[in-house]
């Protein structure tokens, strides 16, 4: 089992429960395995291994919380 990180963009965040709501999201994925979100760095790296969710995953996830979110290149 593989993984690999990504950085996503997330816009929306207003404080630091935000960022471990999108974390408690994130690490309900299959195959995810470490994420680490900042409110101040408007960011999430994601721990993926990529057989079994991929980063459009992360970011549908992302988005039904209400935030945007965009894989940072």
């Amino acid at each position: 089992m593989a993984t690999t990180t990504h950085v996503f963009r997330v816009e929306g965040m207003h404080c630091g429960s935000c960022a471990l709501l999108i974390d408690d999201a994130l690490e309900d994925l299959p195959g995810v395995h470490d994420t680490q979100t900042s409110m101040k760095a408007g960011s999430a790296t994601v721990e993926l291994d990529l057989a079994r969710s991929s980063p459009e995953d992360v970011i549908a996830a992302i988005t039904e919380l209400g935030y945007q979110a965009t894989q940072a290149s």
